[in-house]
């Protein structure tokens, strides 16, 4: 079973790659803002007290959100699925040891975190580029996505330090073209 998590900040290629990434290696996407959504749309308990922390604007707690994903690994297991890549999870190191016991506890491994290594004049360039096309007001203001670089260096960053002690962390350029930086991926996790 292959499972990975996909880590970069914002504008660093993780929807653009982790599709590819999904196609090629047959992998289960696991996203959670996509479970969320989807917890809360089928009224799932665990959607339920989501929906309550997100009425009031508060972001929904770790233990809630690894109870979605253990949830959706059950039912993907179910399935006989090749394995998972993680995206836009874990974004802090007590999530991370969270998703590690949560892995260790169902016997699953976690084979490598991949991190999209992009330099932050880049990363605004793209979500400047982004916000033409895709509308998104977060993505069309230059101050908004420095701050949103800050705050990922600061509380999301941390993460690769915390897989790199466990020596599961790879390092990919996330700059060139996006079939080179697939490339890239393909060749960290052929060697597995």
């Amino acid at each position: 079973m292959l499972n990975l998590i996909l880590f970069g900040p914002p504008g660093s290629g993780k929807g653009t790659q982790s599709e590819g990434l999904i196609k090629k290696y047959q992998l289960q996407h696991l996203s959670t803002g996509d479970i969320l959504r989807s917890e809360i749309a089928n009224q799932t308990a665990l959607g339920l007290e989501a929906k309550k922390f997100m009425d009031k604007g508060i972001l929904v707690p770790d233990e809630v959100v690894i109870g979605m994903i253990g949830s959706k690994i059950d039912a993907c297991m179910a399935q006989d699925v090749a394995g998972f890549i993680f995206d836009g999870f874990p974004r802090t190191i007590p999530q991370a040891e969270a998703l590690d016991r949560l892995m260790s506890f169902k016997n699953i491994p976690l084979n490598k975190v991949l991190s999209l290594e992009v330099s932050e004049q880049e990363l605004v360039k793209r979500l400047l580029e982004r916000g033409t096309t895709s509308g998104r007001a977060d993505d069309q203001n230059e101050e908004i996505i420095r701050q949103r670089v800050v705050e990922y260096r600061i509380k999301t960053e941390p993460v690769a330090g915390f897989y790199d002690k466990q020596k599961k962390l790879v390092r990919i350029k996330g700059e060139g073209t996006v079939d080179e930086i697939f490339t890239s991926l393909c060749k960290a996790i052929d060697s597995l």
